[in-house]
């Protein structure tokens, strides 16, 4: 896998209609500058609005991959995106004039083979892997669907799926190695669907731009040439139609024997991309769609933001931050620093914080004398400490950034605390908007509640 950043060499354009909307649309590719990621740039939209695109701008995965951030919306990019990790392409403006790239032929070949034409170029900045340390899991048992992603010195996909048809079977494929085997294996391989789901689909508003030039169509059916006809017509197809020997639609030739876990598993690349940099590790897939491929980018990502802390932070660990990576998130120093060890962070969403409670805290002296107990502001203000932590992880430049807090409300007390009590804090980010956000705590001794509080507060400049 390459350690250095990469990007093409020049503009170069495809044109075509949208699986799903039917729409023509042109969409180009530009060469980007090292760390801009993938952006897709609405050219036909006032001010040209862009998303980039991550799990986070994900907001419809039913027959595909859309992503959207304000009025830029695109639909299908998983294709787009699978061109992408198997060139292993890092920055690129992906500009359209519509609201779908085109569908070309169903598979990833033809941007692939733009790209390729276009040229590969490297750049002078290093990559940043997410490297998958200990085995990650995302199953939907009600479906059979399991993903797992363990330890690998490279990206490894192997892929299962068993659709209980005889034109499919059982098929499994394995990706071992992304430079020599991409292009020419994977990237070929189209889209599918079966016949049965296509009123479904179209009854949806969607393969508007679906034909049998751009997607592989499976029988699947016991009536014979009377449901292929039934559906034809209402459809409104005008090609003829038929129940091949292969139980595909028209007798297509497949590509490969094993074409569609073929292009499941590129609609994982592509699904995976999302993660926002590329990951080293073996992905074990079974019946996986873009429902799962999305969940599990999702955990992949959130696994990415902790490592980025941790290495900002100089912490081996990416889940536990001691008093000297907190030094660097808090301004808050001696006697005011009231935590000491942040035992775990997903960023934007919860943290999780611990304050050992010692005889030597400076307000034992006076509160109370013969009688210590930790004074009740002092456990909401180490709360709100906690909170600032999760909150200034969730906004861009916190170097140069300080959390005020605006209120505090709903603070209840339910047991004292004492000299050698650990205290323990979980906080949730309930809403962040723009650059303010509202957070719920809890402080536990030996997982018992003391403390409760809920948090308004806001980030300002230093």
């Amino acid at each position: 896998m390459y350690e250095k950043q990469r990007t093409i060499k020049k503009d170069i354009s495809i044109t075509g209609i949208g699986l799903h909307t039917g729409v023509n649309c042109t969409m180009t590719f530009k060469p980007a500058l090292p760390d801009t990621g993938i952006r897709f740039v609405r050219a036909d939209i006032p001010d040209k609005p862009w998303v980039i695109a991550d799990v986070d701008h994900v907001v419809d995965i039913s027959r595909g991959t859309t992503l959207q951030k304000g009025e830029a919306k695109v639909f299908t990019v998983e294709h787009v995106l699978a061109a992408f990790a198997g060139l292993q392409i890092d920055n690129m403006i992906v500009e359209l004039d519509n609201i779908e790239p085109p569908v070309c032929d169903g598979s990833a070949k033809p941007y692939v083979d733009k790209l390729l034409e276009a040229g590969i170029e490297t750049q002078d900045a290093d990559k940043f892997y997410l490297e998958i340390d200990t085995p990650m899991a995302y199953s939907e048992s009600e479906r059979d669907v399991d993903l797992v992603v363990a330890p690998s010195d490279d990206l490894r996909i192997t892929f299962m799926i068993d659709y209980k048809n005889h034109a499919l079977g059982t098929q499994y494929t394995t990706l071992v190695n992304l430079e020599k085997e991409f292009v020419e294996e994977f990237a070929p391989a189209r889209t599918f669907c079966f016949l049965s789901e296509l009123e479904m689909l179209k009854d949806a508003g969607l393969i508007k731009g679906g034909g049998l030039d751009n997607a592989i169509v499976i029988y699947d059916s016991d009536q014979g040439q009377i449901e292929v006809d039934r559906i034809r017509k209402a459809l409104n197809l005008k090609d003829k139609c038929f129940v091949g020997d292969n139980g595909i639609i028209n007798d297509i030739p497949l590509r490969f024997p094993n074409e569609q876990v073929r292009h499941k598993t590129l609609d994982l690349l592509g699904d995976l991309m999302l993660i926002g940099v590329p990951f080293k590790g073996h992905v074990l897939a079974a019946r996986s769609g873009h429902k799962a491929n999305v969940a599990l980018a999702k955990r992949m990502r959130s696994l990415y933001k902790k490592k980025k802390i941790a290495a900002k932070l100089g912490s081996s660990n990416a889940n536990v931050y001691d008093i000297n990576a907190i030094f660097k998130m808090l301004p808050h120093r001696y006697p005011m620093l009231l935590i000491d060890r942040v035992l775990d962070l997903e960023p934007g969403k919860r943290v999780t914080a611990m304050k050992n409670v010692t005889i030597n805290e400076p307000f034992f002296n006076g509160h109370f004398p013969n009688h210590p107990i930790m004074p009740g502001v002092l456990i909401i203000e180490a709360m709100a400490q906690a909170g600032g932590v999760l909150m200034m992880n969730a906004v861009d430049d916190p170097d140069y950034k300080v959390v005020y807090f605006m209120s505090i409300d709903k603070a209840k007390f339910r047991k004292p605390v004492i000299p050698g009590d650990q205290l323990k804090f979980e906080l949730e980010m309930v809403s962040l908007k723009r650059s303010i956000c509202k957070m719920a705590g809890k402080a536990y001794v030996d997982d018992k509640l003391v403390a409760s509080a809920e948090f308004m507060a806001m980030v300002v400049d230093k």
